[in-house]
């Protein structure tokens, strides 16, 4: 991740090129088998990369901007956990590293030797664990070398220095281990504008990286090196000029890497994308078709580097949890489809640095199996009875995906087929009377939780949960501090419009009345309530502005509110 502790941005080229595909529907424009070029035979590099799979980022940490790894609150790394990723099925760790801070003055730009000491102890804990390992140049990128354009030369000899030192300290390690040039290179933090420039400027310091490198000694003349486009993005222009360095460096150990967050909107759940739909599933095809066709196809092999999801930095239920796995299970298949390995990008918000537990383990279960299987899911994951309200026979659509429903069970009792559902396809009915059963109690919110397990693949979780018409309250506050009272009767926020009463989009990105989740807004059901947050109010002008709060049942909650300098004022609808 190339933003400051956490990756909460994209690129401006980028986001522009999510939003065309936001509203033109290109991405599902032409077909699969029209695209693919015919693949090259399978190379020793290609194979290196598929053995690989699957790989785990360990995010801030040793990228870490301060002066130490624990400057972005993760513990120091220790061998046990390094010992503990490699446990839970991962072949292969990028080790993130920023050099800044650690690097002296010029001429000579010596790193700091106790530093190296400690990535190098890092390195052999990773090598002795059998993973494969990727050291790079992390949060340099923005830190300094985005501002090659007005200091080229001084630039250029501070990034030389450093591969220098890099390389020679580890020329003589494993060729498991492969260095990568520089994360996700950009030049606009520098004030660098032209595209043209970028890219010739990312040319020459791939080109000075892979000539260091390759004349350092030891294993260095062989070893693997990872080579990322402009901004690691996947984008075809970018793309296309990364293909023509590869080429031009007519080196058989070269791997090409891209980054992957998402498509943008569902990724931070903003403009009503709150489901995996097919503007989301198509950015997954397009993107990784032109990965594919550019470098795997061509015989050039490709990682990536990162992937996840933006809204991610912000909380993990940014994105709806059924929503969430279904976008990774397709995510997940299709680079398996594409012979692409995958990173994770975690930066302790994954796996728990000091109990060495998932934070979601369904998330983890499903990205394991899908390495080898594809997984089923439901239409959605939530089931909502109104409460009091006669209880009616409740269809659910299957997404089965070549599998076949095998068993459901709740609270550990497996349920009759014929007597407590039915199936019919990809279509499946809960009969009433279980599901009275199930809500017997009443109570507001989730019930029970149905398992159903399929013949290949993870369980699914259906949850279902018993709600009434949420409720909101008048509220006064500050664009600092503002929070609606809510009684939420077991409903979950989807998402939040915003408009002016006297017309236009209020809030920022004003181009929809979507706004974004964790951003702008947030709810908290502990504390019963719904927090208008000051990235909102930063963007709003004074007066009236109408909000209407789309919940997971399919209700609509609409909620008015005035502001008046740094005073706010709500008002029930």
């Amino acid at each position: 991740m190339t933003t400051r502790i956490q990756k909460s941005f994209l690129s401006l080229t980028l986001v522009t090129a999510l939003l065309l595909s936001l509203f033109s529907s290109i991405a599902a424009a032409a077909t699969k088998d029209e695209q693919q070029a015919k693949a090259a035979p399978k190379s020793k590099i290609q194979s290196y990369v598929d053995d690989m799979q699957p790989g785990w980022n360990l995010g801030n940490t040793l990228d870490a901007t301060g002066e130490d790894e624990t400057s972005w609150g993760n513990p120091r790394v220790t061998q046990e956990l390094i010992k503990k990723i490699a446990a839970q099925g991962y072949k292969s760790i990028r080790i993130p590293i920023t050099w800044d801070s650690h690097i002296g003055e010029a001429p000579n730009y010596t790193i700091d030797q106790a530093y190296l000491d400690r990535v190098e102890e890092v390195v052999g804990w990773a090598l002795d664990a059998k993973l494969y390992v990727m050291i790079n140049v992390h949060h340099d990128s923005w830190l300094w070398v985005s501002h090659m354009e007005e200091k080229h030369d001084e630039t250029l000899a501070r990034y030389n220095a450093a591969w220098t030192q890099i390389a020679d300290r580890f020329k003589d390690k494993s060729d498991k281990l492969m260095f990568e040039s520089i994360n996700e290179p950009r030049f606009t933090d520098g004030g660098s504008t032209d595209e043209a420039k970028m890219e010739q400027m990312l040319a020459e310091l791939n080109n000075s990286f892979h000539q260091i490198v390759r004349n350092s000694g030891g294993k260095n003349d062989v070893r693997p090196l990872v080579l990322p486009s402009l901004e690691t993005s996947p984008t075809q222009p970018r793309m296309d000029q990364l293909y023509k360095t590869i080429i031009a460096l007519n080196d058989p150990n070269i791997i090409a890497t891209v980054h992957y967050y998402g498509f943008w909107p569902f990724s931070v759940n903003i403009a009503g994308y709150t489901t995996f739909e097919k503007d989301t599933k198509n950015d997954i095809i397009q993107t990784f078709d032109n990965v594919y066709n550019t470098f795997v196809a061509k015989g050039i092999p490709v990682i990536v580097g990162e992937f996840g999801l933006l809204g991610f930095d912000k909380d993990t239920g940014v994105i709806e949890q059924g929503e969430k796995l279904k976008f990774f299970e397709y995510l997940t298949y299709y680079l398996k489809e594409k012979k692409m390995t995958s990173m994770l990008w975690d930066n302790g918000q994954h796996f728990n640095r000091k109990t060495y537990k998932w934070s979601d383990s369904e998330l983890h279960n499903l990205l394991m199996s899908g390495l080898k299987e594809r997984s089923s899911s439901t239409e959605s994951d939530l089931v909502y009875l109104k409460k009091g309200a006669a209880i009616k026979d409740t269809k659910v659509k299957l997404n089965l995906n070549g599998n076949k429903l095998t068993t459901i069970s709740a609270n550990g009792k497996y349920l009759t087929k014929g007597k407590d559902y039915t199936l019919n396809g990809e279509e499946l009915t809960l009969k009433a009377s279980q599901l009275k059963k199930l809500t017997a109690s009443q109570k507001y919110g989730e019930n029970a939780v149905l398992t159903l397990k399929f013949n290949k693949g993870v369980a699914w979780r259906l949850k279902i949960i018993v709600n009434d018409t949420a409720k909101l309250s008048d509220a006064k506050g500050t664009t600092e501090s503002f929070a609606i009272p809510t009684t939420f009767n077991g409903n979950q926020l989807a998402t939040m419009e915003a408009v002016y009463t006297a017309g236009g989009n209020a809030g920022p990105q004003d181009w929809t009345p979507f706004k974004e989740f964790g951003n702008t807004f947030s709810p908290s059901y502990n504390t019963k309530e719904i927090k208008l947050l000051p990235a909102f109010f930063k963007d709003v002008k004074d007066g009236e502005v109408i909000l209407k709060f789309h919940l997971w049942n399919g209700d609509i909650l609409t909620y008015k509110i005035t502001k008046s300098g740094t005073n706010v004022v709500g008002k029930s609808s």
